[in-house]
């Protein structure tokens, strides 16, 4: 069984290196935010409008708990899915490899577009992204089984990174 999951802050490359990753260990690869969207058929954003973000958390929760019991799969959590005690607690016992994918505020910036519709990073996205990263990492830390610093890594050699260590 190889089920993979990448974690870390908006702009760390979650999907874009589990799409490449999953293809690289022919697996399905899975995003939990769009799962959430197909759930609620909305956007994450719109969610957030609509609903608030406790009904957001509470659809991320049952999406993580549904993924969590695959088997050879490819998983982005969004950046907010761990932080929840029952999801860390899930994520913690889960059979997976959990990778923190560690990104820098001057990294993250320019994928993230902070000028898009992020909910969390409204007012001072800039901070409000580091602020989110501060209260988060030990989190990710504490339950990742591995951290990889993407900050000066091209997307193939992190895959390369992950396979080596899923093997």
């Amino acid at each position: 069984m190889t089920l993979v999951i990448l974690l870390g802050a908006p702009g760390a490359g979650k999907s874009t290196v589990g799409a490449l990753l999953a293809k690289e260990l022919h697996l399905p690869f899975i995003d939990t935010d769009k799962a959430v969207e197909k759930i609620a058929d909305k956007s994450v954003s719109q969610i957030f409008v609509d609903d608030g973000e406790e009904r957001f958390r509470a659809l991320e929760l049952e999406v993580l708990e549904d993924v969590l019991k695959k088997s050879d799969s490819v998983i982005s959590l969004g950046g907010g899915a761990p932080i929840s005690p029952i999801a860390q607690q899930l994520l913690k016992n889960s059979a997976s490899v959990k990778i923190f994918l560690d990104v820098s505020l001057s990294v993250a910036a320019p994928r993230v577009g902070f000028n898009r519709d992020r909910p969390l990073l409204l007012g001072n996205p800039r901070a409000q992204w580091q602020s989110l990263l501060d209260k988060r990492r030990p989190i990710y830390e504490d339950v990742a089984d591995h951290c990889i610093k993407v900050d000066t890594l091209k997307v193939g050699s992190i895959v390369s990174e992950i396979v080596e260590l899923v093997k």
